[in-house]
C-alpha cells in the first residue's frame, strides 16, 4: 500500500535500430545484480556514474506480468474508496504505449489491472456489489475528445467541470458499465483507434495525444450498507521531446509545442505539492493537470513509471526522464484517505468534508428542525417541510447504489452543471 510520497518504477527499454543506425547504441545504464531499486547512468567514461533510486527499476529483458505484479495492490485499491493515478512519462519512443497498453497479446497496465479489478470483485460478491463504468479520453493539442465516440460529426470538444460529490468531470463523455473483459478489449481496441497518432524520425507511430482510461468504482456492502467510490486513472502521456531531434513540422511542430507545455504543466504541479511552503498549485494550467486535480493531491494515491532509452543517443533525455521521476518519488502527498459514505448514507460521498462545513450543515439542520417544530406548534401543515426538517442535503447527493444495478453497456450520462449528481437513468445502447 502507498502512503505519503509518489511511488516510482523506472523501466528500461530495449536499444532501438534507430539508436543503432546513429552509431550511437551503447548503453549507459547499469542495474546492479541482486537489487531492484538502483540504476546507474555513465553520461562520461571518465566521469563517475550517476545513482538513482527508485522503488521499482526493471531492465529492458522484463516482462509484462511483472511490470504488473509491482503494481497490482495500488489498482485494486480503487475498489476500497481511494482514487488512484498511474501515468507512464518519457520521451517520445521510450516504452510507455508498451507499458500501458501492451503489444497485440502481450497485454500492459491498464487491461491487466482491469481484468484484476473483475478478479477482486467476484472474490467479494458475498459481501459486496460493485458498478465499474469505463471511459476513455485523449488531450490533443489542450482539447479534450472522447475516444469512445467515433462518431466525427459528433466529436464536439468537451469540458471539465468540478462536482461537489464526484470531484473533477468532463461533461458528456461517453462512460459505459463494463462487466468482461471482452466487453472491454473491444472498447480499448476502439479508443485506440480514434486516438491521434503520427510518425517522426524518433518514433514511427509515436502517441500524439496525452491518453487516459478511468475507471470508476462504486461498491455497496451488502451488509451494513456502507458505500464506496473511487476512480483509477491510467495515463499514457505523450511523450516529450526535442524538436531537432524529431525533425518536426507543421502540425508535428504544433503537437510537440502542446506535448511539451502540458508536460511542463506537469512537472510545475508535482513541484507544488512536493513543496510544503506552496499556497497555491496551478492545476488549472493544463487540461491534463486539472482533469486529474482530485487524484495528484493528498487524498489519492500516485505512481510513476518512468520510461527510458538505455542508448546514450538519449542520453539529455533520459536524464532528464529521471530527474522528474526523483522529483516525483520526494514529493509527499501525506496519507491516502478513502472515500466512503456513512451507514444509512450511501448518497452522500463527500469525502475529507472540512470542519468548517461539517459545522455548518449541523447548524443548517438545527434551524430547519427547530423551524420545523415552531410551525408546527403553531399549527401550521409541516408536509412541505418533512424533507427540510429531516437535514438531507440535496446538492449532495450522488449516485451509488441505484446505479449498481445498471445493465452491462448502458451509457451512463455525466453532468451538465456543475455540483449535479450524475443521472441514476440509464441510456440504452446503441
Amino acid at each position: 500500500d502507498i502512503q505519503g510520497n509518489i511511488r516510482v518504477i523506472c523501466r528500461v527499454r530495449p536499444v532501438l535500430e534507430v539508436e543503432r543506425r546513429a552509431g550511437q547504441d551503447v548503453d549507459i545504464t547499469e542495474i546492479p545484480p541482486n537489487t531492484e531499486d538502483e540504476l546507474y547512468i555513465q553520461r562520461d567514461p571518465h566521469e563517475k556514474k550517476i545513482k538513482y533510486e527508485y522503488d521499482r527499476v526493471f531492465a529492458p529483458g522484463s516482462t509484462q506480468e511483472a511490470v504488473f505484479e509491482a503494481v497490482q495492490p495500488v489498482c485494486i485499491s480503487v475498489l476500497d474508496g481511494y482514487n488512484v493515478c498511474i501515468f507512464a512519462y518519457g520521451q517520445t519512443g521510450s516504452g510507455k504505449t508498451y507499458t500501458m497498453e501492451g503489444y497485440g497479446t502481450d497485454s500492459g497496465v491498464s487491461p491487466r489491472a482491469i481484468a484484476e479489478l473483475f478478479k477482486q470483485v467476484a472474490t467479494l460478491e458475498s459481501d459486496w456489489s460493485y458498478t465499474i463504468t469505463l471511459s476513455m479520453l485523449e488531450i490533443y493539442n489542450e482539447t479534450i475528445l472522447d475516444l469512445l465516440n467515433s462518431n466525427s460529426a459528433t466529436k464536439d470538444k468537451l469540458d471539465i467541470r468540478q462536482t461537489s460529490s464526484e470531484g473533477n468531470q468532463v461533461v458528456g463523455l461517453t462512460e459505459i458499465v463494463i462487466t468482461s473483459t471482452e466487453q472491454v478489449k473491444e472498447l480499448m481496441k476502439l479508443g485506440q483507434a480514434n486516438r491521434a497518432v503520427g510518425s517522426h524520425d524518433m518514433n514511427e507511430h509515436s502517441s500524439r495525444s496525452h491518453s487516459i482510461i478511468t475507471l470508476v468504482c462504486r461498491g455497496k456492502n451488502k451488509i451494513d450498507n456502507s458505500s464506496t467510490f473511487g476512480k483509477l486513472h491510467l495515463i499514457d502521456l505523450a511523450g516529450s521531446e526535442r524538436v531537432g531531434k524529431t525533425d518536426a513540422t507543421g502540425d508535428r511542430l504544433k503537437e510537440a509545442q502542446n506535448i511539451n507545455k502540458s508536460l511542463s504543466a506537469l512537472g510545475d504541479v508535482i513541484n507544488a505539492l512536493g513543496n510544503k511552503k506552496s499556497t497555491h498549485v496551478p492545476y488549472r494550467n493544463s487540461k491534463l493537470t486539472f482533469l486529474l486535480q482530485d487524484s495528484l493531491g493528498g487524498n489519492s494515491k500516485v505512481l510513476t513509471f518512468v520510461n527510458i532509452s538505455p542508448a546514450i543517443y538519449n542520453l539529455g533525455e533520459t536524464i532528464c526522464s529521471l530527474n522528474f521521476a526523483s522529483r516525483c518519488r520526494s514529493t509527499e502527498l501525506g496519507q491516502a484517505k478513502k472515500q466512503l459514505a456513512a451507514v444509512g448514507s450511501a448518497a452522500n460521498l463527500m469525502t475529507g468534508m472540512s470542519e468548517e462545513s461539517s459545522s455548518f450543515l449541523r447548524s443548517q439542520k438545527e434551524k430547519r428542525a427547530s423551524l420545523a417544530m415552531s410551525l408546527t406548534a403553531g399549527g401550521s401543515s409541516t408536509g412541505s417541510l418533512s424533507s427540510l426538517a429531516d437535514g438531507s442535503t440535496p446538492s449532495t447527493t450522488a449516485v451509488t447504489g441505484s446505479s449498481a444495478s445498471a445493465p452491462s453497456g448502458s451509457v451512463l450520462a455525466t453532468p451538465s452543471r456543475k455540483g449535479s449528481a450524475l443521472p441514476i437513468a440509464t441510456a440504452k445502447k446503441a
